[in-house]
């Protein structure tokens, strides 16, 4: 009996070396899997052959190789489209990717902001015009140092700058505060803003194997950057 390995192998479908987007992604998942099971099945194939092969005509030791080669092959070419998908992903996601952003001026979404000299400012979007709105300002501890009315209900993008003084008055040391909203509409639903922060990137870093941006005392994926102007 008589197995034709090549065959096999070929009729396992092609691969590519091109990773461009999540297809490409699902695509070399699903070759990984298919790999692992194929080469079971491979080295099952490969040993009937040897143990049923044609005393008076064994198996050419050419094929063999070749045989082997295909399997290895296949292999490498994974390799190499997991390696490519992880710069792909990368993009200018890497620290030296990122350096460019240092001096520049960045709006990340985020609910801490720094304050400095007094000042902290945040960009808040609401989806639809809200009855009222309460803005609450924690430390980096979680306690609430502030609280008051937002400047704006309406539709649409707005500005909100905390004067870094407590809810006695007292000023605020300087250091990262977070923005929480609570606001609702006129029939008392719930109304979800989403909070940014914009400021001059200082630094940028790694950490938990992310790049981040430091804008003062603060950190942001940089993912979460949704514009940069020149300072």
């Amino acid at each position: 009996m008589s197995v034709d390995i090549a065959s096999y192998l070929a009729n396992q479908g092609p691969t590519t070396s091109t990773i461009s987007n999540t297809s490409g992604t699902d695509a070399l998942s699903s070759g990984q899997a298919n790999l692992s099971s194929s080469y079971q099945t491979f080295l099952t194939l490969l040993t009937s052959q040897l143990k049923n092969q044609d005393p008076t005509s064994p198996l050419d030791t050419n094929a063999f190789t070749q045989q082997l080669v295909q399997m290895t092959g296949v292999q490498q070419q994974l390799l190499s489209n997991t390696l490519l998908q992880q710069l792909v992903a990368q993009g200018g996601g890497t620290v030296s990717g990122a350096v460019d952003l240092i001096g520049k001026t960045v709006t990340a979404t985020g609910d801490s902001a720094p304050l400095s000299s007094g000042k902290a400012s945040w960009s808040y979007s609401l989806p639809q015009s809200a009855s009222q709105a309460t803005m609450t300002v924690s430390d980096s501890t979680g306690r609430v140092v502030w609280s008051g009315a937002a400047p704006d209900l309406t539709a649409g993008s707005h500005t909100f700058t905390w004067d870094g003084k407590n809810s006695s008055g007292q000023p605020s040391p300087d250091g990262a505060y977070k923005l929480a909203i609570k606001a609702v509409n006129a029939n008392g639903a719930n109304v979800t803003a989403t909070t940014a922060v914009t400021g001059v990137v200082s630094s940028i870093s790694q950490a938990n194997g992310a790049t981040v941006i430091n804008i003062g005392a603060i950190q942001a994926p940089l993912t979460a950057i949704t514009a940069v102007t020149a300072s």
